[in-house]
């Protein structure tokens, strides 16, 4: 019984797969969006960019940027305090 249970997890995961493989696009064909082109249209009359690139970074997804940023300080804080030294006198 739980040799067929395995073998049927192995195989449901195998044909999971082959799907997800077969769905992708070619390497290198992007995909097109509306977004795109909204962004391209809209940049510097919306955020005051010229350049499209820092428009979407710093504005349109500025908290999520705020939040990556945080992320990164709390990570070198925490390993500047595990590596820190105790009782040593400079």
């Amino acid at each position: 019984m739980r040799k067929a249970l395995g073998l049927f997890a192995f195989i449901g995961f195998t044909l999971f797969l082959i799907a997800a493989a077969m769905s992708l696009r070619p390497f290198g064909e992007p995909v097109h969006t509306d977004m795109d082109a909204y962004f391209i249209g809209h940049a510097q009359a919306e955020a005051s960019a010229n350049n499209v690139i820092t428009s979407i970074v710093f504005d349109y997804r500025g908290f999520d940027t705020l939040g990556e940023a945080t992320v990164l300080f709390t990570a070198v804080a925490g390993v500047l305090m595990a590596l820190r030294r105790k009782g040593v006198k400079t």
